[in-house]
């Protein structure tokens, strides 16, 4: 793709035409914020009426790991830009298909096949790259899992090496709970690969997401500029509020920085990238990275002149971006509480009546227990304040089983 792209008009001739492969919530406030700029997008992904496919100009529904489905697919809409929004996608032919010169994928097909697998990222991240990382180990069996916890020592953490938001993920306190920790990550991996990474316990303060932006400068080179960080809290793995912004010292700061250029500098593209690093003191660890909008990033839609969103598709379209903070913000998840086909919600009136709050509700047709459903976002005159009000005003929305 050469830059600058002319916009055209959506569902004609001109349009410039986007594809979202995954089209949850995250991937529905690109495809919002995709529209505003005039740009035509087609959402797809393995269940019907997912949250990107209500707001976008057309939608899909395929298995996106297969990779003859996928290129066929791509083959029927010709999009300018193709942009992953989840992990489970045969990005092996995502790097076909961009090698050939079929596509443009955002930030690039590499990318996107490197971060899809944490074996990927992690030997590039730390046996490239060398940055600072927890130790590690694989495993594809059983006894492989047993012998690495041995040499990673507990208490450790087990991952499949494909999966997202804390999905098949355990922590393991002693050998008393490899088997079940194996059991685990094979039902919660996106992929079934049946490969498991050990991670050992790094002694943090805290842990951050550095939403970094590679986008085109005024002299049409690529600049590298960073968000304020973000703090955020996890619970088994999946992320339960963040805040904006975060405090560090000065040289935290200036390390997490240059941990986060090294390794989206090797990724390359453009767009918006969620840098997940360890912190303690002055020392600063690499986690992971998404190379799109992270989940802890929602806050930024109460935080920043223009959310993580907007800067994802500005960036794509070689466009000018503002990483302006305009108010400290905290934002809350909302969960399912139960399995449902069908879910109404009560108390968002509430929710809103508390000072500098708001809400999105996702619009996922089916609800489970740990189902991120909607978030709340909240302003404050400091983050503290905005945690409270965040925290106050999920607990007030409450949804109900209506099938």
């Amino acid at each position: 793709m050469k830059y600058p792209i002319r916009i055209g008009t959506p569902l004609s001739p001109s349009a410039t035409k986007v594809m979202l492969l995954g089209s949850g919530e995250l991937g529905k406030e690109v495809i919002i914020s995709l529209q505003r700029l005039g740009v035509e997008v087609i959402a797809v992904d393995r269940y019907a009426n997912a949250p990107g496919h209500q707001v976008a100009h057309r939608s899909h529904v395929i298995d996106m790991t297969d990779g003859d489905a996928l290129a066929a697919l791509i083959a029927l809409e010709q999009p300018d830009f193709i942009v992953p929004e989840i992990e489970a996608i045969a990005t092996d032919k995502l790097v076909e298909l961009e090698a050939s010169g079929a596509v443009t994928v955002i930030p690039t097909a590499r990318a996107a096949w490197l971060t899809m697998n944490r074996e990927g990222i992690r030997r590039l991240a730390a046996e490239e790259l060398h940055l600072p990382t927890s130790p590690y180990q694989f495993a594809n069996s059983l006894a492989e899992l047993r012998a690495a916890c041995d040499v990673v020592g507990f208490p450790c953490i087990v991952k499949p090496v494909m999966s997202s938001s804390g999905k098949g993920q355990s922590k393991l306190n002693s050998s008393a709970d490899v088997d079940s920790a194996w059991d685990i990550a094979a039902k919660g991996g996106r992929v079934d690969s049946g490969r498991v990474i050990v991670e050992g316990f790094i002694d943090f303060d805290y842990e951050i997401t550095l939403l970094t932006v590679r986008a085109l400068g005024s002299d049409g080179k690529t600049e590298t500029q960073f968000c304020e960080p973000i703090g955020h809290k996890q619970v088994g793995g999946d992320y339960v509020e963040s805040w904006q912004p975060h405090r560090m010292n000065p040289r935290a700061l200036e390390l997490a920085h240059e941990t986060a250029k090294k390794i989206t500098d090797n990724l390359g593209g453009l767009g918006v990238f969620g840098v997940e690093l360890f912190v303690k003191e002055n020392q600063v660890w690499f986690s992971e990275v998404s190379p799109r909008p992270h989940d802890t990033g929602m806050v930024t839609m109460a935080s920043q002149i223009q959310s993580e969103f907007e800067l994802h598709a500005k960036a794509i379209l070689g466009l000018p971006v503002d990483l302006q903070l305009i108010s400290p913000a905290a934002s809350a998840v909302i969960y399912g509480g139960q399995d449902a086909h069908s879910i109404a919600y009560s108390g968002v009136e509430q929710a809103l009546r508390l000072h500098g709050t708001d809400i999105r509700l996702f619009g996922k047709p089916e609800s489970f227990t740990k189902r991120r459903m909607g978030v709340v976002l909240a302003r404050g005159h400091d983050v503290e304040v905005a945690r409270s009000q965040a925290k106050l005003a999920a607990a007030l929305v409450r949804p109900l089983k209506t099938d």
